[in-house]
């Protein structure tokens, strides 16, 4: 099975902690639409298995007509094998979320929104100059959750100034929408953005790592609490509400990304397109893929599933790091997590490693990146 990811590289403006590429000018929206509907039928001959989740990523997808996302999912049910009920998933703003839009999205194959309210606060939102306002989040999901049963809503916490009970409210009024899916992410300063600048120049606070700390125990609690399976670091769901998709990255199936700057992986190269509209653009119409790769080695492909498995309830698999790394892979890697499992961090259950609740979870990547194999094991 595969994965479809496009990247709608447009948003209405600027959040100030994101480093994603995107354009605030639609001037070549058109254009870029176009050019993701040929580099769809370029890449055709990259995928020879069944396609089972389609993912509008961003930028900001919902700038979307029905009409534009109908044009492209069809492109992709003609020249791909698509399972018959697949996960089609369509990232999307609150305030581009009026009723009018919500039912027009529901006519076409989409069948997951994933809405990124961030917080319904309007204090946190001026401050991370988000589009919307707090009434919008709230309007939104009222109504899209009258025509969608498969919504996630991302939020952010470790905001400055941001209490405890605030962040608690945010939890409870996305549950109170019946939401059956929640990711969540610590604000983080991004290097070139406008958050970083707006730090070092004494306008905001940094966020702090023991807020960040304290907001993710609550979250885990909270959700664990509703209901929620918290199934990777940062996702939340109830059962059979994981996000397919997502889960596909995290379990090393291949995907193809479409669009600039979206990443596409085979299981042995890791290939990236050019963040920037004009040269994507200008690429595709020579039908020209503006694509960098990097064949990935041995240790490469362990880091990676040290990394992802981790983050995951399925843990890292010793079964399957020796099959397909070998045993001086799986030495390794026992003889690394040792330390880990005696502070309390780490712990293997049914020959997988597996991260301990709390603080192991919140220290996932520096877990990780000291489970790494760095040299030629010998």
């Amino acid at each position: 099975m595969s994965g479809i990811y496009i990247h709608i590289p447009f948003c209405k403006q600027a959040c100030h902690y994101c480093d994603f590429h995107f354009s605030t000018s639609l001037k070549k929206r058109d254009e870029m639409i176009a050019a993701l509907i040929k580099e769809l039928i370029l890449r055709k001959p990259e995928v020879k298995d069944l396609v089972e989740t389609i993912y509008f990523g961003g930028g900001t997808p919902s700038l979307l007509s029905a009409i534009e996302i109908t044009q492209i999912l069809d492109v992709i049910y003609s020249n791909y094998q698509v399972i018959s009920k697949p996960e089609i998933t369509l990232e999307a703003n609150p305030d581009d979320l009026s009723e009018e839009k919500i039912k027009a999205i529901s006519t076409t194959k989409v069948n997951r929104l994933s809405i990124g309210v961030q917080s319904f606060f309007e204090e946190d939102l001026a401050m991370m100059n988000r589009a919307h306002n707090a009434e919008e989040a709230n309007e939104c999901l009222r109504v899209a959750s009258q025509y969608f049963n498969n919504i996630t809503v991302d939020l952010i916490y470790g905001i400055p100034n941001m209490s405890l009970k605030n962040w608690e409210n945010n939890i409870d009024k996305a549950l109170s929408f019946g939401i059956n899916h929640i990711s969540s992410y610590a604000l983080t300063v991004e290097p070139k953005t406008a958050l970083e600048k707006l730090i070092e120049k004494g306008k905001l606070q940094a966020p702090k790592d023991k807020v960040s700390n304290e907001h993710f125990q609550l979250l885990v609690q909270k959700l664990e609490d509703n209901g929620f399976i918290h199934y990777e670091l940062s996702n939340f769901g109830k059962p059979n509400f994981f996000s397919k998709h997502n889960t596909s990255y995290w379990t090393g199936k291949n995907y193809i990304g479409i669009g600039p700057s979206a990443h596409s992986f085979n299981g042995k190269e890791r290939s990236w397109n050019v963040a920037n509209n004009s040269k994507y653009i200008n690429a595709i119409q020579q039908n020209k893929l503006p694509e960098e790769k990097e064949i990935l080695s041995v240790n490469d492909c362990f880091n990676e599933y040290v990394m992802t498995g981790l983050r995951t309830i399925f843990g890292i698999s010793l079964i399957k790091v020796e099959q397909e790394f070998g045993s001086n892979f799986k030495k390794h890697l026992l003889a690394k997590a040792a330390k880990f499992i005696n502070e309390g961090l780490l712990y293997i259950n049914n020959q997988n490693v597996l991260l301990t609740t709390g603080k192991g979870k919140f220290l996932c990547d520096g877990i990780a990146s000291d489970l790494f194999v760095v040299d030629k094991l010998q």
